[in-house]
């Protein structure tokens, strides 16, 4: 069994690389993207016995995918995406990687480089020892995740187009080990409400943008609370819709000709996000006084399992943690009908993410280490 320290070791060794996703990136974010990241993962892969396959999403931005061959029939395998969030508002060095007081700190060790490390540690004491694992394994190291996950799809694609089935899909985030078999979907769309602009002494010469989006905002109010009062069918409860952002203006003195509005819609378990996100688009359509078009960003569908399927029982017993259901949206949204299991798990909190500070602790480590060596069978 690897020990702690050998963990933190790889995750020290892994928040060291910047990754931050390119849509985030700021004055201190270093090299952008997982390009560096990603050679150096599919390195280490290869140096531990894996066939190792890369496939470029984006430029310069590949997923990704090593296999081992293990002693039996079944396939398990495990998705931890490479990217992160920005790093703009931490505090120190976001790169940093130190190590004290039993956590790791830095931009990433949560969310989730610590399941990269976990994976990388297990790995290089297999290839050590000269084991192989109990089943047939596939590591996804993928990209794009706090961007506009484009990854996941592609590694869907990618498994969809080989010989074999997967039987348990593991989707690495921070849920303290917790197996989770839930969370809902998200639709987020930003419009662009097209004004004219003239002096504020005229306004009657221009067409007011601002002003546009308040008839657009109180329908979308009311949508939400109509939304709020929807009978909850499972335990992802009902659906959420929020007005999350709003910008607009060039001056006190002018009237603007354009105001850009944002809104978080979270999706259940039942629905589909594409309809979804077309029905929010007849609706802006329908109560907006002026011109608009909307941003094509990805819809995400929720992620439901059965909790009481045999293998999640099993990962809680092996975790101490009963099955739960997280509040964020995962990679899992891209994988429906991928492997006959999926679960989303892995060490560290959610609290610890997208902050000021990020850390997990070396305890968390040592246990997802646990889990994942009896599941790929390197332990009793």
């Amino acid at each position: 069994m690897v020990t702690g320290d050998r963990i933190a070791a790889w995750l020290r060794r892994l928040v060291r690389i910047p990754s931050v996703t390119p849509v985030q990136a700021g004055p201190r974010a270093g090299i952008v993207g997982e390009a560096e990241i990603a050679a150096q993962v599919a390195g280490w892969f290869t140096a531990f016995g894996g066939v190792v396959v890369t496939e470029e999403v984006f430029p310069n931005r590949p997923n990704v995918y090593a296999i081992w061959r293990g002693t039996s029939e079944a396939w398990a395998a495990v998705d931890v995406h490479m990217d992160t969030v920005g790093v703009e508002q931490m505090l120190g060095d976001p790169f940093c990687g130190e190590i004290a007081e039993g956590r790791v700190h830095g931009r990433g060790a949560a969310d989730t480089k610590a399941t990269l490390g976990v994976a990388l540690a297990l790995l290089e004491e297999m290839h050590r020892a000269g084991r192989a694992p109990k089943l047939n394994l596939l590591i996804a190291a993928t990209v794009d995740e706090e961007g506009t996950s484009g990854g996941a799809p592609a590694f869907a694609d990618w498994v969809r187009r080989q010989p074999f089935t997967l039987d348990q899909l593991a989707v690495a985030e921070p849920t303290e080990c917790a197996p989770a078999y839930a969370h809902k979907g998200v639709v987020r769309i930003t419009f662009e409400i097209q004004g004219v602009a003239t002096h504020s002494s005229q306004p009657q010469l221009g067409k007011n943008a601002i002003s546009a989006a308040a008839p657009l905002i109180a329908a979308l109010d009311v949508e939400a609370l109509r939304q709020q009062e929807m009978p909850r069918r499972n335990a992802l409860g009902a659906p959420a819709l929020s007005v999350t952002e709003i910008q607009g203006g060039r001056g006190i003195n002018v009237i603007p000709d354009r105001c850009y509005l944002s809104l978080d819609r979270r999706v259940v378990d039942g629905e589909d996000a594409t309809e979804v996100r077309r029905a929010l688009l007849e609706l802006a359509q329908a109560h907006c006084p002026l011109p608009l078009r909307a941003d094509d960003r990805r819809p995400r569908n929720a992620f439901l399992q059965p909790p009481d399927a045999p293998w999640i029982r099993r990962l809680a017993e092996w975790s101490g943690h009963p099955p739960a259901v997280v509040p964020y949206c995962t990679n899992a949204w891209a994988y429906g009908g991928l492997a006959r299991e999926c679960v989303v798990i892995g060490p560290g909190s959610i609290d610890q993410a997208h902050g000021n500070e990020e850390w997990v602790a070396v305890s968390e480590l040592e246990r997802l280490a646990e889990v994942f060596a009896r599941w790929w069978g390197l332990a009793e």
